[in-house]
C-alpha cells in the first residue's frame, strides 16, 4: 500500500498525464448523468516476482519499479480482504458473474496452493447468485500433471503466454540464468491441449520480426482453444520495435505510412479465415471482435471497440491499481491510492483514470472522434495512447496499424457479406 509520505505518484500523474488526471472533470460528468460501470474482472496479483527474466517484460523491464517493494507472495489477510471487496461490489450491483485473473509475476512460483486459496476465498464470499469464472494466466514452466490436476478439481483454467510454438520463436523467453523456457512451457501446451475442459488458451504478444504464418501456424498446432494476439505494449513516448512514429494528432502528409504490424496482422486474419472447414482453428479474439464490432455488435475486450472497461487489478498488499500495460508510462502509472482494506472498489469507479476508460466516444482524442474506423478501433489499448506531458487522450501508437487491420478485415468480411 501507499503510504502517507510516499504521494509522488500524485503529482507524476498530473504532470505527466494532464488527461485525464487533471483535465477530466468526474464530477461535473457525474452530476451531468454519467453513471460509472462496476468492475466485472478482478486481476489479482498472487506472486510479484517472476522465475522468467524477459527483456521485453514492462513489469520488470519497464518504468514502474513498484513491485520491488510489494510482497513476494500475497498474504492470507490480503486475500481475505479482497474477496470479502469482490462479493461487497457484487451484492451492491447484482453482478451474476465476476471473473478473475490470477496473475503475477509468475502465479505458480509458491505453487498452486496460494492460487487455489485466493479462489477458494473469492468463491466462498461471492453472494447466492454470483457464478465465478477463474483463469490462472502462467507461463507454463511449473505445470505438472498433478498441478492441473488440483486447477481442474477447483474450476480453474489455465491460460499460457508464448511467442510461438516452437523453440526459436520463444527464443527471448528466459530465466535469469539466461535458460531457455520452452522446453518446459512446450510440456505444459501438450498437457493442456489433453485437458480442453482445462484451456483457457494462448496470450501471445507478436514480434514483426517473425514470420506470421509461422507463428500461427505454430501456436495453432498447440491445439489452444482460444488465441491472443497481442500488441507489444508502447506508446508515443515509448515506440515499438520497428516504427518510428510523429507526434500524436498529426496526421501525414500525403506519404504512405508504413504499418508493419498491421500487416503482420493481417496475414495472421487471412490464415485463419482461409482455413479449411476441418482444419482445427483457435477462437482469435482480436479478429473475432473486430468482425462482431463490423457487424454491429459490442466489444468484450479493451484493445477494440468502444465498450466500457471493467477491469481492477488488486496487488500482493491489497493495493488496487489500474491495468499493467498503463506501466511503460511512468513509474506508479498504475497507482490509485486505494486498497482493500480501507477503500471499496465503487469508490475506485470515480478516480479519473478509470472513468476516462469508461466514456466510450467522449473519451477518444477528436482524430478517433472523426475517424470512419474510430467505432471499430476503439483508440486501442488505452496504454498505448500515451504522450509524456500530455497523457493519455490521443491516438493509439498503432493507429495506423489498426486501420490497416480494421479496412483488411472490413474488405474479407464484404467478400462474403456484401453491404457490411
Amino acid at each position: 500500500m501507499h503510504s502517507a509520505h510516499d504521494q509522488s505518484w500524485i503529482s507524476r500523474h498530473r504532470e505527466l498525464a494532464p488527461w485525464p488526471y487533471t483535465d477530466l472533470d468526474v464530477t461535473g460528468l457525474r452530476q451531468a448523468g454519467h453513471q460509472p460501470f462496476p468492475f466485472r474482472q478482478f486481476v489479482l496479483k498472487v506472486h510479484s516476482r517472476c522465475n522468467l527474466g524477459c527483456q521485453y517484460c514492462i513489469i520488470y523491464q519497464g518504468q514502474d519499479g513498484s513491485w520491488r517493494d510489494r510482497p513476494v507472495r500475497v498474504p492470507a489477510e490480503v486475500m481475505r480482504r479482497t474477496a470479502q471487496r469482490i462479493a461487497q461490489h457484487a451484492a451492491a450491483h447484482d453482478l451474476a458473474e465476476v471473473r478473475i485473473d490470477l496473475h503475477g509475476g509468475e502465479p505458480l512460483l509458491s505453487g498452486a496452493e496460494t492460487a487455489l486459496a485466493y479462489a477458494d476465498a473469492v468463491r466462498s464470499a461471492l453472494p447466492d447468485g454470483t457464478s465465478l469464472r477463474a483463469t490462472v494466466q502462467t507461463n507454463g514452466t511449473l505445470i505438472t500433471e498433478r498441478t492441473l490436476d488440483r486447477l481442474a478439481d477447483a474450476d480453474i483454467q489455465v491460460g499460457l503466454s508464448l511467442d510461438g510454438g516452437t523453440a526459436a520463436l520463444n527464443h527471448r523467453r528466459v530465466d535469469h540464468a539466461g535458460r531457455p523456457a520452452w522446453p518446459m512451457a512446450a510440456r505444459a501446451a501438450r498437457l493442456l491441449a489433453d485437458r480442453p475442459e482445462l484451456y483457457g488458451g494462448i496470450l501471445c504478444a507478436i514480434d514483426i520480426t517473425s514470420d506470421p504464418q509461422e507463428v500461427y501456424s505454430s501456436l495453432t498446432a498447440l491445439r489452444p482453444p482460444r488465441l491472443d494476439l497481442l500488441l507489444p505494449h508502447a506508446n508515443w513516448s515509448s515506440p515499438p520495435p520497428g516504427l518510428t512514429p510523429g507526434s500524436p494528432g498529426t496526421g501525414p502528409d500525403g506519404e504512405a505510412v508504413p504499418t508493419p504490424y498491421g500487416d503482420w496482422l493481417a496475414v495472421a486474419f487471412d490464415l485463419w479465415w482461409d482455413a479449411a472447414p476441418d482444419e482445427q482453428q483457435p477462437r482469435v479474439r482480436l479478429f473475432v471482435e473486430i468482425l462482431a464490432l463490423l457487424l454491429g455488435a459490442p466489444s468484450a475486450i479493451e484493445s477494440v471497440g468502444l465498450s466500457p472497461i471493467c477491469a481492477v487489478v488488486v496487488e500482493t498488499d491489497g493495493a488496487l491499481e489500474q491495468i499493467d500495460s498503463l506501466r511503460l508510462a511512468y513509474d506508479r502509472a498504475t497507482a490509485t491510492g486505494l486498497d482493500v482494506f480501507d477503500n471499496s472498489f465503487d469508490e475506485a469507479l470515480d478516480l479519473p483514470g478509470v472513468v476516462a476508460r469508461q466514456l466510450g466516444l467522449a473519451g477518444l482524442a477528436d482524430k478517433c472522434q472523426a475517424c470512419p474506423v474510430g467505432r471499430v478501433c476503439g483508440g486501442g489499448n488505452y496504454g498505448h495512447r500515451f504522450h509524456r506531458g500530455t497523457g493519455f487522450r490521443h491516438p493509439s501508437v498503432y493507429c495506423a496499424d489498426l486501420e490497416r487491420l480494421v479496412r483488411h478485415v472490413a474488405t474479407r468480411l464484404g467478400d462474403v457479406m456484401p453491404g457490411v
